[in-house]
């Protein structure tokens, strides 16, 4: 379960322009497409007037709900109006799918490690919450399918397969068909959570697992705010009517519907943007802020470090000595003025405690720079007086 300290962390990181912040998962602010929403705001304004400031359907406003089956389309997800349903952010899906699917003790079955809000949601919900390791190509499928047997009842496996919110790492296509398969066999849902997908720069996109489903088995789910705007606040599900139905009703009893101003702003934008284009642009700068901080981990950093380079996303994770607690170290460098996430907020049972998320899209390079050289010299500090006190 996710620590006030960890939160505080990334709120202090959040409030503070002088501190140097790889602690949450903030996009670049200066890459947001300011001017061309503001067209869009005042075409809103000008062609809808007061109707843009009204009560919308709870499922979310047609024009978006379209727009958003043609990014679907785009990666090989085929679906029709009736099942999507626009939500406030990617977050309330999951929350909306713990409402929806757990009752108090059920079974859910999740990477090792995972989104820490996420864990958050399903403890809430007084979920069992069984986790399977990780290895470069994401979730190994022979410890999924122990976790399956031993669970029989589990209701859902929850999965981030692209560039995987904390370690970066990317479910294999192999791996992919594999976990449908083994849902199909043991009669379990897949939650696809997909909010960085579309965040790719380098490598060959890979299909998502609802484009393989057949069953109605994946519930897929994505969002604006790493490709637009996380302010807007908009997110949303896929899955089949019936089950977008039920969700429907649970959003219903928690805000009615999302913002529908927001909701008119970004189908606008997108109707008189190519947002792929923006996507572009987002992808270049953070490609450029990934190496940056990829190649100051080998050059600042004890070479008993690891971490892994992901082809996309937000994120690098970062493996420390075993002997070296990454909480204390996080203390540390916010001393130092750079704030970084311990890696055990993540994980659901053991946790792995010598392991850092580090978050290089909302800063420069020359920040990435500086503030990797801090912490590369609080870790030397730290191993300096390990071996001294040996």
């Amino acid at each position: 379960m996710m620590k006030p300290s960890d939160m505080r962390i990334i709120l202090t990181a959040a409030e503070q322009p002088d501190l140097i912040s790889f602690a949450g998962g903030l996009p670049a602010p200066e890459l947001f497409p300011v001017e061309a929403l503001k067209k869009a705001s005042e075409a809103v304004f000008t062609e809808d007037g007061p109707v843009s400031l009204q009560y919308s359907p709870t499922e979310g406003y047609s024009p978006l709900r379209s727009k958003t089956l043609e990014r679907m389309e785009e990666i090989g997800i085929q679906a029709n109006l009736d099942q999507v349903m626009i939500t406030s952010g990617s977050q309330q899906a999951i929350d909306l799918t713990g409402r929806l699917l757990l009752e108090e003790g059920d079974t859910v079955i999740c990477e090792s490690p995972t989104y820490l809000a996420a864990l958050n949601v399903f403890n809430i919900c007084n979920a069992n919450i069984v986790d399977v390791e990780m290895d470069e190509n994401g979730m190994l499928m022979e410890v999924l399918e122990q976790q399956l047997q031993e669970n029989p009842d589990a209701k859902f496996i929850y999965t981030i397969p692209d560039f995987q919110n904390p370690t970066g790492r990317t479910l294999s296509l192999e791996r992919r068909k594999r976990m449908l398969e083994l849902a199909q066999q043991y009669d379990v849902l897949i939650l696809e959570d997909n909010p960085y997908g579309a965040i790719r720069f380098s490598g060959t996109p890979i299909l998502p697992i609802k484009h393989f489903d057949t069953e109605g088995r994946v519930i897929y789910m994505s969002s604006f705010s790493k490709i637009l705007a996380p302010g807007l606040r908009l997110g949303w599900i896929c899955a089949d009517e019936v089950v977008i139905e039920k969700y429907r009703a649970f959003k219903e009893s928690a805000d009615m519907h999302s913002d529908g101003f927001a909701q008119r702003l970004t189908s606008k934008y997108m109707e008189q943007n190519d947002i792929n284009e923006h996507i572009k642009k987002v992808n270049t700068a953070y490609l450029d802020r990934c190496n940056t901080m990829y190649s100051c981990v080998s050059q600042y950093f004890p070479e008993a470090v690891t971490c892994v380079k992901p082809e996309g996303g937000l994120f690098i994770w970062v493996e420390l000595p075993d002997t070296i607690d990454a909480r204390k170290i996080s203390v540390a460098c916010l001393e130092q003025g750079v704030a970084v996430l311990p890696g055990e907020a993540f994980f659901a049972t053991e946790s792995q405690s010598n392991a850092l998320r580090l978050n290089f899209s909302n800063a420069s390079e020359e920040r990435i720079i500086e503030g990797m050289k801090r912490i590369g010299e609080v870790l030397h500090l730290e191993l300096r007086t390990e071996a001294a006190v040996k």
